[in-house]
């Protein structure tokens, strides 16, 4: 249930091509330590603009899906010219769905890219589309985050020797 379909080290890592041999023609993103380089930080990770812009050009349906306050994650979404749905309450699939329905795809044509296993990728399989999860770019200060870091990779292990 927590296992993500795919792993990659980065969002910039995933081609048009591998998303064209998936069937995958929509993308669920999330902000924070995917698509920027930190939780709550507003600077784009490496490469996101033209990876962006790549996957618009190739077709591929684009929308922010983000736990963050409406506010914060629309100010976000302007900046890089996507639509968003804010206060998503991941891992719960309400969001996800409403990102399926808004994409005008159906669930087998979209997938989440997050970095997050107890969020995005557990809500991505609860909801029933594709999961890839990617590496976060900074390790988060907080308490909670660093629980949840540690159970993701002591499961990020298990499945490498799984391999």
């Amino acid at each position: 249930m927590f296992k993500p379909h795919y792993i990659f080290n980065s969002i910039t890592d995933i081609s048009v091509e591998f998303l064209d041999k998936q069937g995958i023609k929509g993308l669920l993103l999330d902000v924070d330590n995917t698509m920027s380089v930190a939780h709550g930080n507003k600077a784009l990770r490496e490469g996101l603009p033209e990876w962006l812009s790549d996957m618009k050009e190739n077709g591929i349906e684009l929308m922010i899906l983000s736990n963050a306050k409406m506010a914060r994650a629309r100010r976000f979404a302007d900046s890089v010219g996507l639509s968003v749905i804010g206060l998503a309450a991941k891992p719960l699939p309400f969001g996800y769905c409403r990102g399926v329905k808004a994409l005008g795809l159906k669930r087998r044509q979209v997938a989440v890219i997050g970095d997050q296993i107890f969020t995005d990728i557990w809500g991505g399989r609860l909801s029933g589309v594709k999961t890839l999860l990617v590496t976060d770019i900074t390790p988060e200060t907080g308490r909670f985050f660093k629980i949840k870091r540690y159970f993701e990779r002591i499961m990020l292990k298990r499945w490498k020797n799984e391999r």
